[in-house]
């Protein structure tokens, strides 16, 4: 039997980088995807030494030369979609280039990579899609509506493509991380405006928040070699985190994410709890 075949996007750094390497070690073939392979030498690099194959596909690319550059690759046992940014800013002051730019990085992009892989995955009659979304998809803070927004709508799409693939054998995982020491907060820095040019009346508390989000590089608490090692798991089956494939619908990732959306499902459950009279008042009689 030959050896799976994983479709990692976002593979220049971070978790994406992290796991691209972890599945070669494991003897599996990756093909990561890269905006720029220039920009991304090292990791091609590394990745190409190790085993793997790269390819050029920015995730704001057309559906179509998305589609031509997924199919391309044939067989597709794992697709994860990695690929993603934040912008911090007040809900009020994002501008329709930077939503835009947002939701096609963050949702489109995952959406026609998953639909290009489909396909083939429901021919051969197996395959497992992971989109990585974040703890702010459920615990969405100041600054950061636009990017919550955009992991929201690809959470709530992986739910609904989970009921409508299940009957060909495939599966939909959803990754949940908090604050890994990714390079994540340092591009936070590189695309969200001086928290110094917030407006007075939004300084508290989005003015505070992109404060602090921006001095966290570096001192996260999450380890992103943990973290992969958990997503491995929960994808093939093995390990720690092995007994939660086909069982889950989401993967929490970091102590930090996994006290918020528990505050945040305890809220829900009590707004719910306060509604049931009203909410089941509206029937015909």
């Amino acid at each position: 039997m030959s050896s799976p075949v994983w479709v990692i996007t976002g593979a220049s750094n971070g978790f994406g980088l992290v796991l691209c390497l972890r599945v070669l070690r494991a003897g599996h073939r990756v093909v990561g995807s890269v905006r720029s392979k220039t920009k991304a030498a090292s990791a091609v690099q590394q990745i190409e030494q190790a085993g793997g194959s790269v390819i050029e596909m920015d995730m704001t690319e057309s559906q179509a030369n998305i589609a031509s550059k997924v199919q391309a690759i044939g067989r597709i046992d794992y697709l994860v979609n990695v690929a993603g940014y934040s912008i911090l800013a007040a809900c009020e002051d994002i501008s329709d280039k930077e939503a835009t730019l947002q939701l096609a990085t963050n949702f489109f992009g995952p959406l026609y990579t998953l639909q290009a892989a489909l396909p083939a995955m429901r021919a051969q009659r197996s395959g497992t899609i992971v989109n990585v979304s974040s703890v702010a998809a459920k615990d969405p803070l100041p600054a950061c509506s636009l990017y919550s927004a955009s992991k929201a709508a690809l959470e709530a799409a992986s739910e609904s493509l989970a009921k409508e693939v299940a009957p060909h054998n495939i599966r939909v995982l959803i990754v949940e991380p908090g604050n890994f020491r990714t390079n994540f907060v340092s591009a936070l820095a590189d695309a969200s405006p001086d928290p110094a040019t917030v407006a007075p009346h939004y300084n508290d508390p989005v003015g505070i928040v992109m404060r602090k989000f921006l001095t966290v590089h570096g001192k996260q608490i999450g380890d992103p070699e943990k973290g992969v090692e958990r997503i491995f798991e929960a994808v093939t089956g093995d390990g720690m985190a092995g007994h939660l494939a086909g069982n889950v619908t989401r993967l929490v990732l970091g102590r930090d994410a996994f006290q918020r959306m528990k505050k945040s499902s305890d809220t829900f459950l009590h707004d719910l709890s306060l509604q049931e009279e009203s909410a089941t008042s509206t029937d015909f009689a």
